[in-house]
């Protein structure tokens, strides 16, 4: 269709990735009924410049997506009905309220998916529904992602989210380990055009060196590439930290007189030598040797790390590291190094006292089968099948999923799946049957991207630059379908007890009644004091996310608090400004930024340093066999993306890439079938041999596996691929983060 054809235009944040790129949509029609025409980069947005990638220009293929559910459904019989929304939630209270008074709020789950961060009704609304539904096994998609980095930035830094992120638009020299941003953009690390952003450091005379078992996208057009071991990457930071301390090399800069444990930190790093960690990592001592004295030596510099350096058995050593290596290189907190950014919204950093805080308390309770650790009030989803399958009091009975599907995220992907099917009840909050929902008993639909308001208010806390968009709906609801956030607010009251029919404005109200009285008695927040009552007024006529979300930019950092500071920022002038508001580069925060108890950067926070021994004990016994790794795809989204045939069609993508060695020494060749198994399963995939690929080490891509019975996704079936973690193990665990091992599991290869 060419632009000719729209009758309007309208601006939003692609929702798809943690880009956050600016799309320009164009429609046709009128009076609520019209249909989207085009989506191209959005060239005015202050983030992305009109830069997109594939995903974004899928919106409307989603929207208008025939497997996509409008309405509830229940399962009758064995199989799913259509019914209308009163009786989907009156199902739910008929069975699940039974379960949890006849076994305890124990007795039922929640597992939240990768989309809620995503979403802004999920950011805002889920912690009601999980406070309503009062169970303690709660899990999370972060537990098989970037849980470990959360760990060490929390017992750093005293926050979660408080995450240095690269400054790679003012760098010299960028040390990325686990992360292809050609391929998934930043993570962790929002920007649009991370392409764009490394080109540019190369152009001008600027260093990337990429650490990766693979020879990646982004590993390809790097100033250096270091094919190390799977999972080896904690022993090559340790070294450099080594070989900067043994030749002088430390320089804290200005973050040095907010640094405690300095000489904690380097002393675990003693054994680690080059030498000594030659034959676990793959990488010869000269080449450690020289890349310190390359990081130290740079004017600014900054070590970078993502999925492959969480998704690994020493996760949480790893993300310390990278952050130590800051530090110690004095790029901490220093333009062109690691920094923090200061979100317009939501960020515990930004609010209470400055500087000190609580900090991180780890493993408060534990779960029943295995005792594994709590992390940020979550337990590790790779208990999440035992704690189903296994008898006894505390079994979980029955399950809410919210935007998830475990059983293509989670490792033993095999025994959750057939864990699911025992559930005495199971309701889910997604928009498709797929290998998780098909077991559900009830399914809640949400609206489409299109037909929602959206901010990203996790994301922007990670971003390279201080900005703010908000994005009004663009498409209507249809008639009497619910907005996302009031599924989640009525499934709270169903939860509470509240009844079937409960309005959720009910819910509504108390959060931003929360809010607000959080915010009148912070002293040193822009209303302290003032009367909430006036607050919640002065707020208007909004409700539901784009209520909250004024509430939040109104209080935050660049925020016009109520009256206090003039011209400052309101949902109203993000609305009169649709390509977002630039609020400038990173700037150094320390010491505000802290909420340590101490009121410092803590280098060598007992858990970890504790956690070094364990490292210590693998130098000795490093692995052998066959590793597989993921990988990751520009087209793809974990496995949220699948039924869009545009991003599908073609070459078929999920294969099992091997060095040539490995093919010529196990019988494999190009093309032909070859049969992956591990402890907990095995799979049969398409072999693509490939010189990209370290040998002994085998890759297959994450999310496929769409051909089990039941799915109702027309595309993704068609071009089903495997599951990986059917070959995942869920005994391989980072133990301070619970976080599952997706990189670096020991497999068998032979042909098929």
């Amino acid at each position: 269709m060419t632009d000719t054809a729209a009758t309007r235009t309208a601006f939003r944040t692609c929702p798809l990735c943690e880009a956050g790129c600016g799309l320009e949509i164009g429609l046709r029609g009128q009076n609520g009924d019209e249909t989207v025409t085009r989506i191209r980069g959005d060239r005015a947005d202050v983030f992305s410049h009109g830069f997109i990638c594939p995903k974004g220009s899928t919106l409307k293929q989603l929207h208008e997506d025939p497997d996509w559910l409008r309405r509830p459904m229940v399962k009758r019989d064995g199989a799913f009905v259509e019914v209308a929304w009163d009786e989907a939630f009156a199902e739910i209270e008929a069975r699940l309220l039974p379960i949890m008074e006849a076994h305890g709020r124990d007795a039922a789950a929640v597992y939240v998916g990768n989309p809620n961060a995503h979403s802004l009704a999920g950011m805002l609304y889920l912690r009601p529904l999980i406070r309503a539904l009062g169970s303690t096994n709660v899990f999370s998609a972060s537990t098989v992602d970037q849980r470990p980095k959360e760990i060490s930035a929390g017992l750093m830094f005293g926050g979660g989210l408080t995450v240095p992120v690269p400054d790679v638009d003012r760098t010299d020299f960028l040390l990325m380990l686990g992360a292809n941003p050609y391929e998934s953009n930043g993570s962790l690390a929002t920007a649009p055009d991370w392409p764009g952003k490394i080109e540019a450091l190369l152009e001008r005379g600027g260093t990337l060196v990429v650490v990766d078992p693979r020879r990646s996208r982004t590993a390809q057009v790097a100033s250096q590439h270091v094919a190390v071991r799977p999972g080896a990457d904690p022993f090559l930071l340790m070294a450099l930290v080594n070989v900067l301390a043994a030749d002088g090399l430390v320089d804290t800069g200005p973050a040095g007189e907010y640094l405690s444990g300095l000489d904690e930190a380097i002393a675990a790093a003693q054994p680690f030598t080059p030498e000594a960690v030659e034959e676990v990592t793959g990488v010869d001592a000269a080449t450690i040797r020289q890349l310190a004295h390359d990081l130290a030596a740079a004017p600014t510099a900054c070590v970078y790390g993502r999925i492959g350096t969480t998704t690994a058995l020493y996760g949480t050593l790893t993300s310390w590291l990278v952050d130590v290596l800051n530090a110690l290189t004095g790029n901490l907190d220093r333009p062109g190094g690691a920094m923090f950014a200061k979100a317009a919204a939501g960020a515990a950093n930004t609010r209470g006292k400055p500087r000190v805080g609580r900090g991180l308390t780890l493993h408060r309770r534990r779960s029943r089968v295995r005792g594994l650790g709590e992390t940020l009030g979550e337990l590790p989803v790779a208990c999440l099948a035992e704690e189903i399958d296994t008898p006894g009091e505390g079994q979980i009975r029955a399950l809410v999923t919210v935007a998830g599907n475990p059983v293509l995220s989670t490792p033993n992907a095999g025994r959750l799946d057939a864990a699911l099917a025992t559930l005495e009840f199971f309701v889910a909050v997604d928009p498709y049957i797929n290998e998780t929902t098909r077991h559900a008993d009830v399914i809640l639909p949400v609206p489409t991207a299109l037909q929602k308001g959206h901010y990203d208010l996790a994301l922007l806390q990670l971003a390279l630059r201080n900005v703010a968009n908000y994005s009004p709906p663009i498409l209507p609801l249809e008639e009497g379908q619910p907005d996302e956030w009031q599924v989640m607010a009525r499934l709270a009251l169903v939860f509470q007890g509240m009844g079937a029919g409960a309005d959720p404005a009910v819910v509504d109200d108390l959060v931003v009644q929360s809010l607000v009285g959080a915010a009148v008695a912070d002293e040193t927040g822009p209303i302290a004091g003032r009367d909430p009552e006036e607050i919640i007024a002065l707020l208007g006529e909004r409700t539901g996310p784009e209520r909250l979300i004024d509430l939040m930019l109104r209080i935050g950092p660049y925020g016009d608090g109520f009256g206090a500071t003039p011209g400052g920022l309101t949902l109203d002038v993000l609305l009169d400004q649709p390509h977002g508001v630039d609020l400038g580069p990173l700037e150094p925060r320390l010491p505000d930024v802290l909420r340590t108890p101490s009121g410092m950067v803590e280098l060598a926070p007992e858990p970890i340093v504790a956690d070094v021994a364990r490292l210590r004990a693998a130098l000795d016994a490093p692995t052998t066999g066959m590793t597989l790794v993921g990988r990751r795809d520009l087209r793809s989204n974990n496995s949220w993306m699948h039924n869009v045939e545009v991003l599908v069609k073609g070459r078929p993508r999920c294969t099992v890439h091997v060095h040539p060695d490995d093919a010529a020494r196990l019988g494999l060749t190009d093309g032909a079938e070859a049969q992956v198994a591990s402890r907990t399963g095995k799979v049969t995939i398409p072999v693509e041999v490939t010189e990209n690929i370290r040998p002994g080490v085998v890759s297959i891509p994450h999310g496929w596996g769409h051909d089990l019975d039941g799915v109702e996704l027309g595309v993704a079936r068609r071009y089903a691929g495997v599951n990986s973690n059917l070959l995942a193990d869920e005994e391989l665990l980072d133990p301070l983060s619970g976080n599952a091992v997706l990189n670096g599991i020991p497999v068998e290869l032979s042909p098929v």
